[in-house]
């Protein structure tokens, strides 16, 4: 779990793919704003529970977690994300 500027993990010996998903979302609530990043993050989760997902189809929904688990493989990927990168990751449901 990341909250600015911390990287909460419970795993004595993270992998260098988790750390670089949180780092993504470090870049993500430093661009938007911590607050209005957390007041999107959870209207978007609340947007897909209603829509009928549960919690982790939920959860993997948010533009957020879209574009963090798309690229937390590729550990250079922030070097050259775009500004506001999370926008263009949107979900193909209608």
């Amino acid at each position: 779990m990341t909250i600015w500027p911390f990287v909460l993990i419970r795993r004595p010996n993270p992998s260098a793919q988790l750390l670089n998903h949180e780092r993504i979302h470090l870049r993500q609530q430093l661009e938007l704003g911590i607050l209005p990043f957390y007041l999107w993050y959870f209207a978007e989760y609340g947007y897909w529970r209603l829509r009928g997902k549960g919690h982790y189809a939920a959860y993997r929904a948010i533009r957020f977690e879209r574009e963090a688990f798309a690229n937390d493989a590729n550990l250079t990927y922030l070097n050259k994300r775009p500004l506001w990168a999370f926008v263009r990751h949107r979900n193909d449901e209608a």
